[in-house]
């Protein structure tokens, strides 16, 4: 409990309590450790650099190729290259995998086909007990392309911009 020192006693020569906390020190080391933990935060996050030994051991995840259900345009399903009914996927992909559920499932749609029916394989695979499912997109090659610039509605607010000199 922290009692007031001044000398001045309340008539009996006794101290009287102080009943207020100073938190000013407390906000100071708040304050220097949060500018201390945001500047080491993203040093953190950097990877190391470790040589690591060589082995013969075999990998553990020996899934090098991933099985992949396309679906073209038309809506015809396709296991790896062979046409399947929907019904069948699962099946065979179990058949395939050897019933091991960690096995990449990659899903190809052609980009005119309708979304409810990519979800609807990708769906029927994910009830069939596969966890590792995917979607597949080709990857641009080459800048991405310019956005078509469209004429404003009406025109800019404030003054017409004056050409620079220089």
């Amino acid at each position: 409990m922290a009692m007031s020192l001044n000398g001045k006693g309340t008539g009996r020569g006794r101290y009287r309590p102080l009943a207020e906390i100073n938190v000013t020190p407390f906000v100071d080391v708040m304050l220097v450790l949060l500018i201390i933990f945001m500047v080491t935060a993203p040093l953190m996050t950097s990877g190391v650099t470790v040589d690591l030994p060589k082995t013969n051991a075999a990998p553990l995840n020996n899934d090098n190729q991933p099985l992949t259900v396309s679906i073209d345009a038309a809506g015809q399903v396709y296991l790896q290259d062979e046409a399947i009914e929907l019904g069948n996927v699962v099946a065979k992909l179990r058949a395939i995998a050897e019933n091991n559920p960690d096995r990449r499932i990659f899903v190809r749609g052609d980009k005119e086909l309708a979304y409810g029916r990519i979800m609807e394989v990708m769906g029927t695979i994910s009830q069939g007990g596969f966890t590792k499912v995917a979607l597949l997109a080709e990857q641009r090659s080459g800048p991405a392309p310019a956005k078509a610039a469209t004429p404003p509605a009406s025109p800019p607010a404030g003054p017409p911009a004056r050409p620079r000199a220089g």
